[in-house]
């Protein structure tokens, strides 16, 4: 039994909460072969484990991981394997599950690099398989580079690790015919973005049991992607979309919900919420009596939608999936126990940008998503002539400040000095802070970004501090 020796703390993981430090390295002696295992955290370090263990005569070092995915890990874990290999002058495979779990999604990608740092063997990208890939392990002690190893031993030995030696008994197989070698094309940009989202859906909602989906369609980009998709997830025959117009809704917005529907081959209903609606704002006439009209009553609207999503839910045993962005989550553009709410958030980490970029992408493979859905100016059609830019600054200019300030922590002076507007910026980060309370009740979504909403950014509800100087406010 191998156990880990480093115990990452930060971001999705707590496992010094959950685990003990491991001080053993075994080396698996097969036929000959020194063979030595790590996990994951271990890999990470030059003085870690592995400096160790090749010191001690391993020739292929084996990782095991449940490494997480985010837009642009891949290349550096691979260039980080590939220093390994180079170092040690050892075989090093790189092994990653496959999978979703929560908010997370396992993309594979394993790889095998050689003494050199050269690349072998690389698995497929977000799909399960077998790598096979032959090596020539007696070769390892030509490419050694053994002051380099012992330094990092050395730098390992504040560890207090023991090696441990375990000879497994049985011979190599009779020989046989060379591998042919397997080296898959990663994934890359839009296309590996849009897969890792997938896969996150597939998986939530299978192993969960849940047979189909529910999702509002209210004819704009986010639902549109949303139920793209679903129906590449889980087919087009467990996806039900439902539209629900009030008094706001256009004749366009219907048509471009109906034609999404068409082209991706998913049911669609229709539960006009006028009525309702109508009944709210009767019920609600003596306590609204002298006020004028604003915010409360146009959350009326996605509050009835999302209520009878959930009657659905409820009644059928479908999983109800909600369609705001993490543009619309950062800033607190989306209304509680409405549209925010929901079983899984499948857009929770892509900002606005990113959606259209995926819409674009998906376009490529089969035309789904009406251009007039791209092009129209997003509105959440509460009110006459609504636009989401009456309440946000255009999205090409705030994603980039929710980039910074969110996922690289710069401070509001670094976001000013990379160039952006002064006031938008103070306005943004005190939108950001005050929404908080939101997204704790937000539904868990696949995380995409080096750092998304939920575990991997932490932050209190009750927080008298703001960085632009202002109080922020629930």
């Amino acid at each position: 039994v191998y156990h880990k020796v480093f115990l990452p703390n930060y971001g999705v993981f707590d496992e010094e909460r959950y685990f003990a430090v491991g001080h053993r390295c075994p080396i698996f002696e097969i036929a000959g072969i020194r063979i030595s295992v790590s996990i994951c955290e271990d890999c990470w370090y030059p003085a870690g484990p592995m400096a160790w263990q090749a010191d001690h005569g391993a020739e292929v070092l084996i990782n095991i991981n449940g490494s997480p995915y985010h837009a642009g890990k891949r290349v550096e874990r691979e260039k980080m394997v590939a220093e390994r290999a180079s170092d040690y002058g050892a075989f090093v495979a790189y092994v990653n599950t496959v999978g979703g779990q929560d908010e997370l999604v396992f993309d594979g990608n394993s790889v095998v690099f050689g003494p050199r740092g050269e690349m072998l063997a690389h698995a497929s990208s977000f799909a399960e398989e077998l790598l096979l890939c032959d090596i020539n392990a007696g070769a390892v002690p030509f490419h050694r580079p053994l002051e380099k190893i012992r330094h990092e031993a050395e730098g390992a030995a504040r560890l207090e690790l023991e090696v441990t030696d375990i000879v497994l008994e049985g011979a190599l197989s009779a020989k046989r015919g060379a591998i042919e070698r397997r080296m898959a094309e990663p994934l890359e940009g839009a296309a590996e973005i849009y897969t890792a989202v997938v896969l996150g859906i597939h998986d939530y909602v299978h192993k969960q049991n849940f047979k189909k989906v529910l999702i509002g369609m209210s004819g704009g980009v986010d639902s549109a992607l949303t139920a793209a998709v679903a129906a590449d997830a889980l087919g087009p025959e467990n996806v039900i979309g439902v539209r629900m117009p009030s008094r706001h809704t256009s004749a366009e917005s219907l048509e471009d919900a109906g034609a999404v529907a068409e082209a991706l081959g998913i049911q669609l209903l229709d539960f006009p919420i006028e009525p309702a609606h109508h009944g709210f704002e009767e019920v609600l006439t003596d306590a609204f009596k002298g006020t004028r009209p604003g915010i409360a009553e146009e959350n009326i609207q996605p509050r009835i939608r999302m209520t009878i999503l959930h009657a659905l839910s409820n009644k059928l045993g479908y999983i109800v999936l909600s369609t705001g962005n993490k543009s619309e989550l950062a800033t607190g553009y989306g209304t509680l126990y409405g549209d925010i709410a929901g079983g899984y958030a499948v857009l929770k980490d892509l900002t606005k940008t990113t959606v259209y970029d995926l819409c674009r992408y998906r376009n490529s493979l089969s035309q789904v998503i009406p251009d007039r859905v791209i092009t129209k100016p997003p509105s959440a059609e509460l009110k006459p002539d609504q636009r989401d830019s009456d309440s946000l600054p255009p999205y090409e200019k705030l994603d980039p400040i929710l980039q910074g300030y969110i996922e690289q922590d710069l401070s509001p002076e670094e976001l000013v000095a990379a160039g952006h507007d002064p006031a938008t910026v103070a306005r943004v980060i005190e939108l950001v802070d005050r929404s908080e309370y939101k997204r704790r009740q937000a539904p868990p979504g696949v995380k995409i970004t080096p750092r998304a909403f939920g575990r991997d950014r932490r932050m209190p509800i009750v927080n008298r501090y703001s960085p632009n100087g202002a109080r922020s406010s629930t």
